[in-house]
């Protein structure tokens, strides 16, 4: 067989043939992701209501949300229209570097969200002073960098994976499970890295959300007037809304049952979760967010 060094390209046969469609539905997707998170790196650059640590994290949000669809969606625009869909074996390991670094930094950056809501909510007195400049700078570096950092397991050992004869991937771009199984060399490593990833990068931001959440509802329970609890809680919900989009998709692309998904589903899976959910995030937060909402209308 043949090693690494010997693949200059993958064909990814999740595109049979060309397919305007597919082009002209994943450019739709793709100028409204553009559209809306630019919009909201925007209001919260210009509108002084917006100088906030929520919507500084929510800024860098917007950021990681342009990354993600940059990272996939032009590729696939380009195999959209070809005979047959390809990608060279460098291009392929970064752009699930790239892909993987966003999706470690998201993660992290949820929790972080989700800890300045239950800081403000839970703990007024000391917002001002816990959540400062340079602590949410720190932490919005500190996800991005920690993104990276998990990206770089992967795609060391992906570069490390031998592929024999022709190189096909059942997929419209490069992850690491359809890598895996396209793989015909020692893939334990890789998977390893993989369950690891999903306890410490997925599943511990997720409980860290979930436990922001309940000290959050119960204080919200005990506040004694209807007007705060309903403030306190639209101010959450459309995080929440969030949350529960991103790390439902991110479970069922990275922890698939034992029999896999069929070519179709697997494609609908991670089209959902690298593509759909960041055009949808601008969106969420925008209908569900007053102070947004505001600010758009002033800008409009």
């Amino acid at each position: 067989g043949e090693n690494q060094t010997g693949v200059t390209e993958f064909m990814l046969l999740g595109f049979s043939h060309g397919q305007p469609f597919l082009f002209v539905l994943f450019l739709a997707i793709y100028l409204a992701t553009l559209l809306g998170n630019s919009a909201i790196l925007a209001l919260v650059s210009l509108d002084p209501h917006l100088h906030s640590p929520m919507y500084f994290f929510l800024s860098h949000l917007s950021c990681l949300d342009i990354c993600y669809s940059s990272v996939t969606v032009p590729k696939i625009l380009a195999n959209a229209l070809r005979p047959q869909a390809t990608i060279s074996y460098g291009g392929c390991l970064a752009q699930m570097f790239f892909l993987m670094g966003c999706a470690g930094a998201e993660c992290a950056l949820l929790a972080v969200m989700a800890y300045d809501r239950y800081a403000a909510i839970c703990q007024p007195l000391r917002y001002t002073r816990a959540m400062t400049r340079g602590v949410c700078t720190a932490a919005a570096t500190g996800c991005w960098l920690w993104g990276m950092l998990d990206s770089a397991v992967h795609t060391l050992l992906a570069s490390r994976l031998s592929f024999c004869g022709a190189a096909r991937l059942q997929h419209i771009f490069c992850d690491v499970p359809p890598l895996l199984r396209a793989a015909c060399s020692n893939t334990r490593p890789s998977e390893v890295a993989l369950h690891a990833a999903s306890v410490f990068v997925g599943l511990s931001p997720f409980l860290l959300v979930v436990v922001s959440y309940l000290g959050i509802l119960a204080t919200i329970l005990r506040m004694p007037v209807a007007t705060s609890r309903r403030k306190a809680f639209s101010t959450c919900s459309a995080h929440l809304l969030v949350v529960a989009l991103y790390f439902v998709t991110a479970n069922l692309n990275y922890n698939r049952p034992s029999s896999g998904y069929s070519a179709a589903a697997d494609t609908l899976v991670s089209a959902l979760y690298c593509i759909v959910t960041p055009m949808l995030n601008p969106l969420i937060y925008s209908l569900r967010n007053q102070e947004v909402r505001g600010a758009l209308r002033k800008a409009v």
